[in-house]
This record gives C-alpha cells, sequence and structure tokens, in this order.
C-alpha cells in the first residue's frame, strides 16, 4: 500500500525538502480504526530493506516506492519506537537505526530566542556536533546555523561521503538539525550545504570542536567534558584575585616555532597510541611539530625556570596555513590539531596551573580568511561577513571582516571567546587588531568605506560587540585577564562597561613600543636630544590599564630581532637589552616579551624554524637567560614593583629632565605598605662615579638589582651592595645618595629598614 505522492519522494530525491521529517521515518495512518504505521525510508544504493521490530522480533520487508532506493511499508501496531532497518546493498548486508526515528529537536524555544538575539552565552552546547542518547539509542547529534541554505545535509565516512543519505531539517531561526544514531567520538564529518540555486558548498562545522590536520578540513566529533581537570585550586585562586594589583609577566611564544620535533621519532599518546606526525617540510626536512603534551613538558619547565607568570600562545584556534601564525582563522572552537587533541591542549593547560603559570590565548574576532571549507559564504550568502566590501573585506591581509551587526554572528563570537574559558580553563585572552574592528576606515582609501549612521568613522557595532564581550566574560570569570591590541587613541579601551568603556582589564601600550625601539636603536650620543621618548608614556600613562609589550610584530618582516635593533659592539648590544628590559620591568605597566628575546637570538623570528638554541653555547647569551630569571624573580618578590601600575600614587619622577647624560629616575610605591623601591638608568656607555638623586628616606639602600653585574655579562660597576643617606636635599626630597652609575646599566634600591634602624639605635 502506498501512502506517498510521487512529488513528495522526488523532493527527498532530489534533496530538496527542508523537512524531511515530513516524509521519512514512522507516520501514524488511520484506517478502519486500527492503528497502522507507514516507515518510510531514502536509502541510496540499496536493492532491498526491511523494518525490524526488536522488542517484538519481527521483519517487515519494505517496498520500493514511485523511486528504485525510496522504500515503505506498513505495520500495524500501537507503538512503533526505535525500530531498525535491515538494508542489502549489493552483496553485502547491514541493520541500523533510523535517523528520521528520532524527530525530537535539541533546540528548545528558549534556545533559540537568546541565539536570534545574540545572548546564548553556550551556544556551542547546542549546535555543533554532540555525542548524546536519545531513547536509550546512544548517537551524535548535529546543528548549524545556515538559515540562506535551500538544504544541509551531514557528510563522512559513516554515509560515504553522500549528502542523500542524512538531510537535516530545517528550524524557524534558520538552524538545521539531525540526530544520527550509532555515530560516536572520532568521526570525521563535514556539511554540504546547497544554496538557492542549488550550487553546492562543503564547510567544516563552525562549532566543530576539532578538526583534521591539515591539509584536510573535515571536522572530528569530540566529547570535551571526558578530560578530567585538576586545578580547582588554581581556579579558586584566581576567581579572587584581580590581576591589576598582581605581577603578570608573560612569555609570548608561537608553539608551532618554539622547537620541534623529528618524525624518526613520532610522539605517542597516553594510552600508547601513536600520534599522526605533522611535518614542517618547509624548513627542515624531517622535522615535526612537539605535540601539545610534549611541550607540556620541555616548555613548561623552561617558562616556570625564567619566573614569568604566565605563557600567551599565538593563536591555538584551527588554521589552515602555518604561515598566518594562526591569525587567519577556520575552525573558532577548535584547538589546533598540529599539536594534538582537544583533551591534548587541556592538559598542556592544567600542567601549566599545575606549577603556577597561567595561559593567556590570542583571540581573533576582527577578521577570517575566504578558504573555501571555512565561514566565507557559508551558506551561498554573505552569513558571516557584509555583503558590501566596503564593510566585510580587509584587502590588505585578504580577509573577510565579521557582521556585528547580526546577532547571530556577535552570539557566535561572544559565545566563542567564553568557550575557551569554560571548556579549556584559560586565564585570558589578547584580542587581536582590535583597531582594525574600531574603525570603518581602517587601511581603507577614501571611497573604499561607509560611514555609521552619524557620519563617522567610527564602527559603532564592533564597539558594542567589545563591550558584549567583556561584560560576559567578567560576568563568568572574574579575576581573568582581557587584553586589547589597540594602537589608537579610542578612549576608555581598558574602562569597565558600566563606564561606558569597551570593557577590556588591560591594553598593549603600542606607543610605549615604538618610543623605546625608536630610542634603543640610536646611537647613545643622540639620545640626549631625545629623552622625550623616555618619559612621554608617564603624560597617558593612567588614562588606560597598559600593559608594556615586545612581541612578535617587532622581531619579523626585515625589522631584526631585539638584539640586532641595539647599536654599538657586542658587549653594548647585550647591555642595551639589558638596560631596555630592566626599564620595562620597573616602569609601571604589565610585561609581554617574545621567546628567543631572553637569550639574544640574532635573527628575525622564523614560523616554521627552531628559535637558535644553540646560542646557549655562547656564554654572553646564557648570561642573558641568567638575567632575565633574576629580574622576573626580583619583579615578583618586590610589591612595589606591581600592586600600583595603574595608581597615580605608585610612580613618582626622582629626575626626569636630565637629558644631558641620558638618565632619568623614578621611586616605585607599594600599595599596601609604605615600601618602595628606587630605580636609576644611564641608557649611555659613559659610567658616572659620582652621580647624585633625592631620596624620601633616611637611611640605607640596598642594591636589589644592578643590570650591568658580572653574571650578566656586564662591567660590573656599582655600589658594593648599597649606599647610606646624606642630609642633602635633593630632587624635592630632604635625603640623597651619591651613587655610581654603570654604563648602559639600571639600578634597583631599596631601604634597608631592618639595618638602618640597628644602625640609628
Amino acid at each position: 500500500m502506498t501512502t506517498i505522492a510521487p512529488e513528495q519522494v522526488n523532493s527527498i530525491v532530489w534533496n530538496q525538502h527542508q523537512d524531511p521529517f515530513e516524509v521519512l521515518g514512522a507516520h501514524p495512518i488511520e484506517q478502519n480504526g486500527k492503528s497502522i504505521w507507514a516507515v518510510r525510508a531514502y536509502l541510496p544504493n540499496a536493492s532491498q530493506a526491511w523494518v525490524i521490530l526488536p522488542e517484538e522480533r519481527k521483519e517487515y520487508p519494505m517496498e520500493a516506492v514511485h523511486h528504485p532506493h525510496f522504500f515503505e511499508c506498513t505495520i500495524e501496531t500501537n507503538e512503533l519506537a526505535n525500530y531498525q532497518l535491515r538494508i542489502k546493498e549489493g552483496e553485502h548486508e547491514r541493520v541500523m537505526y533510523d535517523p528520521y526515528a528520532f524527530p525530537s529537536p535539541r533546540l528548545t524555544e528558549f534556545d533559540l530566542h537568546l541565539f536570534s538575539e545574540g545572548n546564548h552565552h553556550r551556544i556551542y552546547e547546542k549546535l555543533g556536533a554532540h555525542p548524546t542518547e536519545i531513547n536509550g539509542v546512544k548517537g551524535v547529534y548535529f546543528a548549524v546555523w545556515a538559515p540562506n541554505a535551500r538544504n544541509v545535509s551531514i557528510l563522512g565516512d559513516f554515509n560515504l561521503w553522500d549528502g542523500r543519505k542524512h538531510q537535516m531539517r530545517k528550524g524557524q531561526t534558520g538552524i538545521w538539525e539531525l540526530f544520527i544514531p550509532e555515530l560516536g567520538v572520532g568521526e570525521s564529518y563535514k556539511y554540504e550545504i546547497k544554496n538557492i540555486e542549488g550550487h553546492i558548498y562543503e564547510k567544516s562545522d563552525p562549532y566543530g570542536f576539532q578538526q583534521e590536520p591539515r591539509p584536510k578540513t573535515a571536522s572530528i566529533v569530540t566529547d570535551l567534558d571526558a578530560y578530567t581537570w585538576s586545578d580547582q585550586q588554581w581556579l579558586e585562586k584566581r576567581r579572587n584575585s584581580d590581576p591589576l594589583t598582581e605581577p603578570l609577566s608573560v612569555y609570548e611564544l608561537h608553539l608551532g616555532s618554539w622547537l620541534h620535533g623529528s618524525s624518526a621519532e613520532p610522539p605517542l599518546l597516553p594510552n600508547g597510541e601513536t600520534q599522526p606526525v605533522i611535518t614542517v617540510s618547509e624548513l627542515k626536512p624531517g622535522a615535526r611539530f612537539l605535540t601539545y603534551r610534549e611541550l607540556a613538558e620541555r616548555l613548561i619547565p623552561y617558562v616556570k625556570d625564567l619566573g614569568y607568570t604566565h605563557i600567551e600562545v599565538l593563536p591555538v584556534a584551527e588554521h589552515p596555513f602555518d604561515g598566518s601564525w594562526g591569525y587567519q582563522v577556520t575552525g573558532y572552537y577548535a584547538p589546533t590539531s598540529r599539536f594534538g587533541r582537544p583533551e591534548d591542549f587541556m592538559y598542556f593547560v592544567d600542567q601549566c596551573h599545575k606549577n603556577g603559570i597561567g595561559v593567556i590565548v590570542d583571540w581573533v574576532p576582527a577578521h577570517f580568511p575566504k578558504d573555501g571549507h571555512g565561514l566565507a559564504f557559508f551558506d551561498g550568502t554573505h552569513l558571516y561577513e557584509h555583503a558590501d566590501p566596503r564593510k566585510g573585506e580587509h584587502k590588505e591581509w585578504g580577509t573577510l571582516v565579521f557582521n556585528y551587526s547580526r546577532n547571530e554572528v556577535r552570539n557566535f563570537l561572544a559565545a566563542n571567546a567564553l568557550f575557551w574559558f569554560d571548556k579549556f580553563h584559560i586565564d585570558g585572552i589578547r584580542v587581536d587588531a582590535v583597531a582594525s574592528m574600531l574603525y570603518l576606515d581602517y587601511c581603507r582609501e577614501n571611497g573604499e568605506w561607509v560611514t555609521n549612521q552619524y557620519g563617522g568613522r567610527e564602527n559603532l557595532e564592533a564597539a558594542d560587540f567589545l563591550r558584549q564581550v567583556n561584560h560576559t566574560l567578567f560576568s563568568y570569570f572574574p579575576g581573568i585577564v582581557s587584553i586589547a591590541e589597540e594602537s589608537t587613541s579610542w578612549p576608555m579601551v581598558s574602562w569597565p562597561t558600566y563606564t561606558g568603556g569597551l570593557g577590556f582589564n588591560l591594553k598593549w601600550n603600542m606607543g610605549w613600543m615604538h618610543d623605546m625601539l625608536d630610542y634603543f636603536s640610536m646611537d647613545p650620543w643622540f639620545r640626549q636630544f631625545h629623552q622625550n621618548n623616555l618619559t612621554f608614556s608617564m603624560w597617558y600613562h593612567h588614562s588606560e590599564n597598559y600593559m608594556l609589550a615586545l612581541s612578535h610584530d617587532e622581531v619579523v618582516h626585515g625589522k631584526s630581532n631585539i638584539i640586532g635593533k641595539m647599536p654599538g659592539d657586542r658587549w653594548q648590544k647585550f647591555a642595551n637589552v639589558r638596560c631596555l628590559f630592566t626599564y620595562m620591568f620597573t616602569h609601571p605597566g604589565k610585561k609581554t616579551m617574545f621567546m628567543s628575546m631572553e637569550f639574544g637570538q640574532w635573527s628575525e623570528w622564523n614560523v616554521w624554524g627552531d628559535l637558535e638554541w644553540e646560542l646557549f653555547q655562547h656564554e654572553p647569551h646564557q648570561q642573558l637567560k641568567q638575567f632575565f630569571k633574576e629580574l622576573n624573580h626580583l619583579y615578583r618578590s618586590e610589591p612595589a614593583l606591581y600592586t600600583q601600575d595603574f595608581a597615580r600614587e605608585g610612580f613618582e619622577w626622582i629626575d626626569c629632565s636630565d637629558n644631558r647624560h641620558s638618565v632619568v629616575s623614578f621611586i616605585r610605591h607599594d600599595k599596601d605598605s609604605d615600601d618602595f623601591v628606587v630605580v636609576i638608568c644611564n641608557f649611555t656607555p659613559q659610567p658616572h662615579s659620582h652621580y647624585r638623586i633625592g631620596v624620601p628616606e633616611l637611611g640605607f639602600y640596598t642594591e636589589l638589582f644592578n643590570s650591568d653585574a658580572r653574571q650578566y655579562g656586564g662591567s660590573n660597576m656599582g655600589n658594593l651592595g648599597g649606599k647610606w643617606t646624606d642630609n642633602w636635599s635633593l630632587h624635592n626630597h630632604p635625603y640623597s645618595l651619591d651613587l655610581c652609575l654603570p654604563p648602559l646599566g639600571v639600578l634597583i634600591l631599596k631601604l634597608d629598614k631592618e639595618k638602618t634602624a640597628q644602625v640609628m639605635e
């Protein structure tokens, strides 16, 4: 008995039905007062099929209806649940559950409402691929937002990548969904999307938690809740902390080029299984990426020994091209498979926390690449990007700009920021290219951009989006850091959203970075004419919560590495580096520096190569590493250097006007005590045997740190451990110190209250 019209069958066969559940699956039919069910299935490649009722231990043959692969049968029964299909394909037979026997949607009306208004904070728990169980049957639930698609299907090895076999159902808000029984973790899949004209696009899952290693592009079904965390104590401590009043010294690095392994020794997973080798053939034949677990074993002890408080990794979200450094993302919810699986990255973060190191991840909500498997033209329309290229394209980068005015796009990104904290326990994000988001004319000529509704150049939707992200993050995760890479004078970037700010709690100080590198690249004789480079940052410092950063951007594209920027002979170059970084660590603001600066790498950073670890066979490079280690530990041990980074009471110039000698001196004050440290910087190779500065208190000032010390490769000029004050007032202070200033050196002094009290008694 046929219960369906040919037109309905053809709509399924030609993949043109937006709700295949209306045709496929089990449908009740009233006939002469009896309960009859019509079971229909479209089974390409099948020659015969049967319906199996496991509880009744019965089989019912199906007949081809209107098409050789469209099958139907009618069954007289009161209830039809969890039936199975036995299928004969050529000489092979198999038994499967019918995906269209599970019609209940997993997305509630409330989920759809929140998503459509852009406020579903954990939409990643609904969209994407999720192992689950329905009616006692295990499988994977798929959901994808593609409102303008004509049809969407799921592709994978499980259906021979045939888009006819698992056609999805479209909901009211443009979300397509389907539960496929008996699938599990590890299955590769994509979405086959047809636009209104029938053109086909094969897309990775925007909410996919894992992707195949490059050059493959399929998503992989993953269970992110399988990993057992051991960092609850760390998270609780973080929740009750204020990073603005704590030491924050960040080691920025690119996981793929810090160090490589050999493909002759493939890495092992915890269960003994060999992990696929991801080679780096561009530079070193036979080189491979280290895994997240190998990096945990080798990188974490190195960073911990150096004394950094945090690791900042360049984007770890999935990206197709190594040379993009991770800044052209295609898988926003997937840690890159170059280094292992998501649970391996979880292990890396967990081990960082176990060793007292926070993890900051670079996050890229400003743009995305045009790769065919990614977000670009996702459902056959400009879904995630602006249709107008004057708004939707960064020609300089060859990328597309997110449409922040669309609620669902904002939701995708805002939830993504939350996702990394929620599922991977990271401690902060550094938001890349914020300036490109905030200005509609960024890197665009006249006529290549569109004004906002008020005729201005500000991207108001992007600013609102950033406020939304930061408000959401700090609501869920107090104690984290959200850092803006923002290079313009946009006001209140690091102010709370309730004051009208963008809501970040830190902003990179790009002005300080440019001033310092310009200053230190000069011959020291000319520095006397550019004293303003040293002091100007304090004129505007309190307008934002600044982080001082010497990042990867400063050691690429012909700019030379940090030590190569320095003038003079080899000794002076190393001395200048020590001078620069000691000034950086004593200047108000949190700190970030890129890998390789800590030992004085000469060549620029190469994304495909190792750092120049062989330099450690030379003593000057060993000494420079020792310098950074002791500088970090001093910074962390002296609250005056970090507790009042952003308060006016935390910093006081002693003398900033001695441009003739290129010397500056200042005081840093502790927030919770009357402790303070005195810093004196000599930015020329000319030592000064009697250089006097004013100080506020009488007593003995211990020389805590001397960047010119012998163990760092310096000339070892100093003050024999410290100096007593003289009763000579100077620089508006009642006492003064007569100091020996080393060449290209920075001194850090602190009043020894105990020794002073003993002598005074």
